[in-house]
């Protein structure tokens, strides 16, 4: 069905009701792993390279995993095509559950990093799997609920991973916070079998589309890269390699055989590429939270546990939005929350960088916060809006779970993309940390805002239904 609006929407009762509570508690529990683990690790590095070394691959420890998510999550819908839903979904869990294993038991940086690209592995399956199968695990009418709940889960994730991080580092137990994620798989194991409707299998006729990876790859890659090297023409010449391999990667997509997101993004009246260009932008955004927490304790005189929690303020505004937003079906209405949204999210990061002092007053850290929820609601307005939108850009569930999963995808990529450049930024403003934070969040509030074009262009494929 081509729709752009939830029309007669169900209600959060019935969506987490005994009929599909095991259902919404499978689909967001994946997307909650993949997108808390970024962040309780980032809480924990410290505690992880005091004990076991390592200090010079701290910024790929998120690198590696964000690029393995990315690689899986194009892999998505061949996943559920092959394998079917049930067993897609246990080699998600398994995948993520092995990553974190060896995580824990990584006695040098070297064995950290492997286990983090498992864990990337299967956290990409899941949060693309939790995307997917909106549509074909639940009634249309729940679509946007299920759509808010699941992208709320990188709000309440990029709440829970810095607050247990934070925790675990506190209590010098790094590698229990790992065993910890391993056990919550297991759990949700359990719970597939019982929760997800068994989907057919097929043969896929579409080829692994290698070359779209290998240069999505080589793109990330090279961006991480110029976060590493000396500041310079290394930094120059790393972050050129890495837009040149993005542009190459676009232009071979449109040509290619097999590609990593739907065909129809590349047809010349497809509103759909806004609508993922529009999510790229609010995903860049998030890129940085991961020195939020950084700047809580250097600037702000914060314990670990405490700025884990301040860390948390963007996503807090995100998920609390979200949830209200979501049940907005007027097209104008929509419409509006889709523009907004990259207009908020842009002043909460100029606010927040405006704001950066050392050893800030309790007036001072409560603008702070204010400004980091005001960014984050930014992200809340137009998200789950956006998913919807994406649902609803081509006829059929088949081309409607491909464009569904292709969010997550495209989150995935702007985010390592948006991690990647935020250490490049940090790395500018070194060694004085304000100088850094300026840099890091108005460099992001330019990006962000200039997202108002497409934002304004894929709201333009909101109308009201039929």
């Amino acid at each position: 069905m081509n729709t752009t609006s939830a029309g007669a929407a169900g209600t959060w009762r019935e969506l987490l009701g005994v009929r599909y509570a095991p259902v919404a508690t499978v689909l967001a529990g994946g997307v909650l792993l993949e997108a808390s683990n970024v962040y309780l690790t980032t809480s924990l590095l410290p505690t992880i390279v005091a004990d076991i070394g390592g200090a010079e691959f701290y910024s790929w420890t998120m690198t590696t995993f964000l690029v393995a998510s990315v690689i899986t999550s194009m892999l998505v819908s061949r996943a559920l095509t092959a394998r079917g839903a049930v067993a897609a979904y246990v080699i998600a869990f398994g995948l993520f559950a092995a990553g974190s294993l060896i995580s824990a038991a990584s006695p040098v940086m070297a064995g950290l990093l492997l286990g983090r690209a498992v864990q990337g592995l299967g956290g990409g399956l899941l949060a693309g799997l939790g995307y997917a199968m909106i549509q074909r695990a639940l009634p249309e009418r729940l679509w946007a609920r299920a759509a808010a709940l699941v992208s709320a889960m990188w709000g309440v994730g990029n709440i829970a991973g810095p607050a247990v991080g934070g925790l675990f580092a506190q209590l010098d137990s790094w590698r229990a916070a790992f065993v910890l994620l391993a056990v919550l798989s297991g759990l949700l194991v359990l719970l597939v079998r019982r929760a997800i409707p068994a989907t057919g299998r097929s043969r896929v006729e579409e080829p692994v589309p290698a070359g779209s990876l290998a240069l999505l790859t080589a793109a990330v890659a090279a961006v991480a890269l110029a976060s590493v090297v000396p500041t310079g023409a290394g930094t120059a010449i790393a972050l050129a390699a890495g837009v040149g391999l993005g542009v190459w990667f676009l232009r071979h997509e449109r040509s290619a055989r097999a590609r990593v997101l739907p065909e129809i993004t590349y047809h010349g009246r497809s509103r759909l590429r806004w609508v993922y260009l529009s999510v790229g932008v609010l995903a860049f955004g998030v890129g940085t939270e991961a020195f939020i927490p950084l700047f809580g304790q250097e600037l702000g005189g914060m314990s670990p546990l405490l700025a884990g929690f301040f860390g948390a303020a963007l996503s807090l505004g995100w998920s609390v939005t979200q949830m209200i937003t979501a049940s907005a079906t007027r097209p104008h209405t929509v419409r509006a929350l889709i523009v907004a949204g990259p207009l908020l999210l842009a002043a909460g990061l100029t606010g927040y960088g405006a704001l950066q002092q050392e050893l800030p007053g309790t007036g001072a850290l409560v603008a702070w916060t204010v400004a980091l929820f005001a960014a984050g609601a930014g992200i809340g307005l137009a998200f789950p809006h956006l998913t919807v939108a994406a649902m609803g850009s081509t006829d059929g569930a088949e081309e409607g779970a491909k464009a569904a999963a292709g969010i997550n995808t495209v989150f995935i990529i702007a985010n390592a993309f948006s991690a990647a450049f935020a250490g490049v930024l940090v790395n500018l403003g070194a060694p004085a940390l304000i100088t850094s934070a300026h840099y890091l969040l108005f460099g992001f509030a330019v990006v962000v805002a200039i997202g108002v074009v497409p934002a304004w262009l894929a709201a333009r494929a909101v109308r009201a239904q039929p």
